[in-house]
């Protein structure tokens, strides 16, 4: 797909309160700052004074944390009120968590295992970690029901005086969109995206982003998991035909399979914080190698400078962490150093909301 030449300047989305309305009631209201690059976008929201938070990397209160989570008794209770404290939190955004979960799980979902699964696959020990309080991690049919519902609840708690979870993502999702297309129409040979590849893709809805945004595109989405890419392809395909299908492919992000320079754009979406710091630079490297000359990679992630995150109450950040056994090494991560090791020029990052960075890169011509 072409990016218009008039596309050299994009709005900013960022979510405030106005007075209150006739009914007494607060609402919330789109308001729209133009930018010209990333960091401009990253100056509508607010970073805090530290690099990364003090409960994260090896600070004493990140040591004592991990202490506690590595209790097993305790770790269990924790990951428990960790669940029942995201799927309270959705229900109270209007996001129907168990409704969605019996959906899928009563569902013809299981039918698609077959067709998606590569059985030859031999899982990286990093991922077979019980992510999310799953037992199982990432690896189960309830991860993967409740994977979308998790996702709309990240979102509304990243932009909550959104109305709705539409509303948030035209923050979250329309900001991440914005800084791709502007990197790639600044930094590319060319502005045709032809190819996209989404890795780390779960059950589908940053792939089905891009696939909205890019509609001429040929769009792959690939996960480690088969049980998310199977709701992936069942809810892609209750969606009914696009012009250029979706493919979903299960394989290992560090080495995918594809032909070197097979895409224009790799993105890698909320990956990275479950990832061992080897894991993300031999992503970072397989995605150098897909792309072609002039292509951008764009990566959204957890902002540990991210002033909300930086200011989590001990609570919230002791069972986020309690989920999430590689949060410390994410944060301790040089992300943007490690871009560059591995060949990227034109580096660029910033907050795309209150909670998350997006980082663009271009591979040279």
């Amino acid at each position: 797909m072409a990016l218009s030449s008039h596309t050299h300047s994009f709005s900013v989305l960022s979510v405030s309160k106005t007075a209150e309305n006739g009914n007494g009631r607060r609402r919330a209201r789109m308001v729209v700052k133009m930018a010209a690059s990333t960091s401009e976008m990253a100056a509508a929201f607010e970073e805090g004074q530290l690099q990364r938070p003090k409960w994260s990397g090896k600070t004493p209160l990140s040591r004592l944390v991990g202490a506690l989570i590595a209790f097993k008794p305790l770790s269990s209770v924790l990951k428990l009120g960790a669940r029942q404290v995201l799927i309270r939190t959705a229900e109270k955004g209007d996001i129907p968590w168990r409704e969605m979960t019996k959906e899928i799980l009563e569902s013809d979902v299981y039918k698609e295992l077959e067709s998606i699964q590569n059985p030859s696959l031999v899982y990286p020990d990093y991922y077979l970690n019980p992510f999310h309080a799953y037992d199982e991690g990432n690896l189960s049919w309830l991860a993967a029901a409740e994977a979308e519902p998790a996702t709309m609840s990240m979102v509304r708690r990243a932009i909550p005086n959104a109305s709705t979870v539409d509303e948030a993502n035209q923050v979250v999702r329309g900001n991440w969109l914005q800084a791709i297309e502007q990197h790639h129409l600044q930094y590319s040979r060319t502005t045709i995206i032809r190819d996209i590849l989404d890795i780390g893709c779960s059950v589908g809805v940053s792939t089905r982003f891009l696939a909205d945004k890019f509609p001429s595109s040929n769009v792959t989405g690939l996960d480690l998991s088969p049980y998310f890419l199977s709701v992936a392809q069942y809810k892609e395909k209750k969606k009914g035909p696009r012009k250029n299908p979706i493919k979903w492919m299960h394989a290992n992000a560090e080495d995918t399979g594809f032909a070197p320079q097979s895409f224009d754009l790799v993105s890698i979406s909320y990956v990275f914080h479950e990832c061992p710091e080897r894991a993300i630079i031999n992503i970072l490297k397989e995605a150098f190698k897909l792309l072609r000359p002039g292509g951008t990679i764009v990566v959204s992630d957890q902002s540990p400078k991210s002033k909300i995150l930086q200011e989590m109450s001990p609570v919230l950040f002791t069972l986020l962490k309690s989920t999430e056994p590689f949060l410390d090494e994410y944060h301790l991560t040089d992300l943007e150093g490690r871009m560059k090791g591995v060949g990227f020029i034109n580096v660029q990052t910033g907050l795309t909301d209150p909670r998350h960075r997006t980082l663009t890169a271009t591979v040279p011509c």
